[in-house]
């Protein structure tokens, strides 16, 4: 009997990828054992869920840096994925690595952010017991929340990278990393260009170094960080000691000039502020909360079911939700014409 396609891509990635790859066959598996697609392999299959689940189509109206912009070519957290894994996929080819793993990774990270950016992580992490992490919140996507309480059954490697995409323990695979790298590649570029467009700064408030080191325009950049990316990854993921310095100094200055700029943050507080408003009503009304989400109040409490509707609305939801619940409705004059 002839090979399936999976079964042949699978053959292909063993005897094309690089030692380090994290190969389709050597994948620890899924929490819940399911037959094989014939096809697609287990990596393919996660890319996919997660571009067809609901948390994804979510992020198109979610914020990246500004609140509710008023422009067509600001960032919104979908756009962010999107180039986050351009760019994961980038090295991950040069490198010989998945690049299966690294999309799916890299599509799924964001999953759980919260509407309005990290102020609305902030708030979230302030009121709910335990705190909140955006990353953690993501794994509780994929595993639980999506497809009604049944998650999508993602492997191991799929879920270790989104767990570990940002601060803490490093991914077990070098996919995972790369999307790690990838994220903040992609997002202190590109609040860079937004930030421009808004006014906010310029590419001559770059530090000098910087510029004469990663280059003095966002293609520029991320080229100079791919590079470093690629030509100095083995067994690990790293960049050129000048290019790790300098990549480190743009991203402090973009914390000083960007990320706690008060002209960019001035609404952040009103938006933390319906963050919480809302957290707090419906833990305190879960039975107003929809119906997909009566189960997690039941065996998880009602504050844990409050966090996970709260962190998965959109922006504009969110402005919708507490307009219904908390602005009084104007009367209407009946009959007297």
């Amino acid at each position: 009997m002839d090979a399936s396609v999976r079964e042949t891509t699978m053959r292909i990635e063993k005897e094309t990828l690089s030692q380090y790859a994290c190969c389709s066959a050597d994948s620890r598996g899924r929490i819940r054992q399911e037959e094989s697609c014939p096809i697609r392999t287990p990596f393919q299959r996660d890319r996919d869920r997660i571009l067809h689940c609901n948390a994804f189509r979510r992020l198109k109206h979610k914020t990246q840096v500004f609140l509710s912009p008023e422009g067509d070519h600001y960032r919104t957290r979908l756009t962010h994925t999107l180039e986050v894994s351009q760019i994961a996929r980038t090295i991950a080819r040069a490198l010989r690595l998945n690049e299966d793993l690294t999309e799916a990774v890299a599509l799924g990270h964001d999953l759980g952010h919260t509407p309005f950016g990290h102020a609305g992580e902030r708030a979230l992490n302030e009121v709910f017991e335990g705190g909140f992490r955006h990353y953690e919140q993501s794994l509780r996507v994929v595993d639980k929340l999506e497809k009604n309480g049944k998650g999508l059954n993602l492997t191991y490697e799929v879920r270790d990278g989104i767990r570990c995409h940002t601060t803490g323990k490093e991914a077990d695979t070098l996919e995972g990393r790369i999307v790690k790298l990838a994220d903040k590649i992609a997002y202190l570029n590109h609040d860079i260009d937004d930030a421009i467009r808004a006014g906010v700064m310029t590419e001559s408030d770059i530090p000098l170094d910087v510029r004469e080191t990663l280059g003095d325009s966002k293609s520029k950049r991320i080229n100079t960080l791919v590079l470093s990316a690629i030509e100095n990854s083995g067994a690990d993921i790293a960049l050129a000691l000048d290019v790790g310095q300098a990549f480190s100094q743009l991203n402090k200055f973009m914390f000083k000039s960007v990320y706690t700029n008060p002209i960019c943050k001035g609404e952040e507080t009103k938006a933390e502020s319906l963050i919480k408003s809302l957290y707090f009503y419906y833990a305190e009304h879960p039975n107003e909360l929809p119906s997909s989400f009566w189960q997690t109040s039941i065996s998880e409490g009602a504050a844990r079911a409050a966090c996970d509707y709260v962190a998965s609305m959109s922006d504009s939801y969110v402005l919708s939700v507490y307009h219904q619940i908390f602005i009084p409705k104007a009367w209407l004059e009946k009959g007297l014409y």
